[in-house]
């Protein structure tokens, strides 16, 4: 085995040894059917793990993770939409009562969308990133050049948020008082999370 597979069967003994024999009951009664509270789109970074960072139980998190933690807008064209098809099973099959778009300090993707994606990942990064390059390239014109990364960071949670109002379904149970969409920001190195309010920059999470 690899270093990195023996990593892993570590970590899958150390979760039978430690964690089963506790949970093994929770996981059963998941077995039957799953009813999370919150749908979370976040980054597939591997710094920023909402489960972790909500010191989330199985069951209770929804989780879509894809590079910069984009939402597309709706476009129901036939064409394979993984974001949008976990969104329509997490609103109209589990009825999650919350989606939150998370963003996260140091993103790869917002970072291709200012630089431009590495060439080695033109097939599919760089068209999947060019959907946010224009709020990028608006947000480089109006901050400094060192609060940059981060007012770009969360003017891409802020395009998600807005992105997800294209969706009928999700408009209009917002609109009921059915559905919460809430922007977020966690920073790595303090591990705290700022939230999106009505004001241009994100503020921090009571």
């Amino acid at each position: 085995m690899s270093d990195t597979e023996d990593e892993l069967t570590a970590g899958y003994r150390r979760f039978r040894a430690e964690h089963w024999p506790t949970a093994h009951a929770e996981y059963e009664a998941l077995a039957q059917g799953q009813k999370p509270h919150t749908l979370i789109v976040a980054c597939s970074d591997s710094r920023a793990d909402p489960a972790l960072i909500f010191d989330a139980a199985p069951g209770q998190l929804f989780v879509v993770r894809n590079v910069a933690n984009l939402v597309p807008p709706y476009e129901p064209d036939g064409r394979l939409h993984g974001v949008s098809a976990a969104l329509e099973f997490g609103v109209k099959v589990l009825n999650v009562k919350r989606i939150v778009v998370m963003g996260h300090a140091h993103c790869g993707g917002v970072n291709a969308m200012l630089h431009g994606a590495p060439d080695s990942c033109a097939d599919f990064v760089a068209p999947w990133v060019a959907q946010g390059t224009p709020v990028v390239q608006h947000v480089a014109e109006t901050v400094a050049p060192d609060q940059l990364e981060r007012a770009a960071e969360e003017a891409i949670v802020r395009l998600s948020i807005r992105n997800l109002r294209t969706f009928p379904w999700i408009a209009e149970r917002e609109a009921r008082g059915d559905l919460e969409l809430s922007g977020l920001h966690f920073g790595i190195a303090e591990g705290a999370l700022t939230v999106m309010t009505d004001k241009p920059r994100f503020e921090p999470l009571a």
